[in-house]
């Protein structure tokens, strides 16, 4: 029993002794110290029975201190209340309280909203008065019980906060009878007050900055605009110039016409493939698309194939016969996709069966918005 004595009395001086920081800290900024109170209601496990019932109401008084914004340490005091009930003729009341010592989690959410989490252990004395007829008695009994729990917390300001708790102590037994096995749940509600004030923000100096110009109305502010007074008409770029691109041209061969079903071409429209190689060569910078077309005659993927063919035999002869460079020169077909006449006519067959070139030259002009 010395020992539990002890026990005991250290645990009221650690209490008593770790009070003292707290009203020194108040006037400073806010500080690791909280205290706090709690009220609930507790229920025994295994001593109550179907003959006997609780007093629910349980309280407790407490302070802690936080290591850093998720992990502290909190002592306090707590009476979980008591318990009446019969046993034969003898009817027994029941009582648990003690000292506490743990370890706090605390996890911070969005809007002022936390959860918790706590485990320790409480040095508890548990007294039971017994009645027999007229005759009275009473025992106590000391141990150390683990407990466990958690919470949801609000902060109604930075230094005041609610909590709801709950708590789970198991092994509340009686160990120098033997006569009493309990556990118990304890669910309540707990303020707590922590000290001192939080640090003010400083206050950010306004900074009124001058408005940016755009003088020439091109989307780019003149800090940026490399290309002053472009015209308004005109695309610009991240840094306010015109935007140019190359003008495509398509260069009339003369009519390069094809037989049906036939990627041939016909002698007498060499002249007009000549006629285009001296464009070529009077403009040594230009390049030159060959586009084949085929009438509506027979499967699409047939006629795509076939206006491939034709495209190529061209750019062949304006290469191999007349001396471009293959690098100028790109041929495409195109199918049925881009009829020069609609219908199904044989005149409209034969209009489609065709060749077009389309010469890109270096000239740029601007891209209009």
């Amino acid at each position: 029993m010395d020992l539990e004595k002890m026990m005991k009395n250290t645990l009221k001086v650690v209490l008593l002794t770790s009070m003292l920081p707290l009203a020194a800290s108040a006037s400073q900024e806010l500080t690791p110290w909280y205290v706090g109170a709690g009220l609930g209601v507790n229920n025994y496990e295994h001593i109550a029975t179907d003959n006997g019932d609780d007093n629910p109401y349980a309280w407790d008084i407490f302070a802690g201190y936080m290591f850093n914004d998720y992990f502290g340490a909190e002592i306090g005091y707590r009476d979980l209340g008591s318990a009446d009930w019969t046993t034969g003729s003898i009817s027994n009341d029941a009582d648990v309280k003690g000292a506490t010592l743990g370890l706090v989690g605390v996890w911070p959410l969005g809007n002022r909203w936390s959860l918790s989490a706590e485990a320790g252990a409480m040095y508890y004395t548990l007294e039971n008065s017994q009645h027999i007829g007229t005759t009275s008695s009473s025992y106590s009994s000391n141990d150390f019980a683990p407990y466990f729990g958690a919470g949801v917390g609000y902060n109604f300001t930075d230094n005041l906060k609610l909590q709801a708790k709950y708590r789970r102590y198991e092994n509340l037994d009686d160990t120098d009878f033997n006569t009493i096995e309990a556990d118990s749940n304890y669910w309540g509600l707990e303020l707590s007050y922590r000290f001192g004030t939080p640090a003010a923000v400083a206050p950010v100096a306004a900074v009124v900055a001058a408005a940016p110009v755009d003088s020439d109305n091109d989307g780019v502010y003149d800090d940026k605009d490399q290309c002053p007074a472009t015209p308004a008409t005109h695309k610009v770029d991240s840094v306010g110039c015109t935007i140019y691109e190359n003008v495509k041209k398509q260069e009339d061969v003369g009519s390069i016409q094809f037989a049906n079903d036939s990627a041939v071409v016909k002698k007498e429209y060499y002249k007009d493939i000549e006629r285009l190689a001296n464009y070529m060569n009077k403009n040594p910078e230009f390049t030159v698309e060959i586009a084949g077309h085929a009438s509506n005659v027979g499967k699409p993927e047939y006629n795509m194939v076939l206006s491939d063919k034709r495209a190529d035999a061209v750019a062949k002869i304006l290469v191999e016969k007349f001396g471009i460079s293959q690098s100028r020169v790109t041929s495409n077909g195109y199918g049925i996709t881009k009829p020069l006449v609609a219908g199904n006519s044989k005149e409209a067959h034969a209009a489609n069966r065709r060749i077009e070139a389309i010469v890109t030259t270096t000239e740029k002009q601007p891209v209009l918005k």
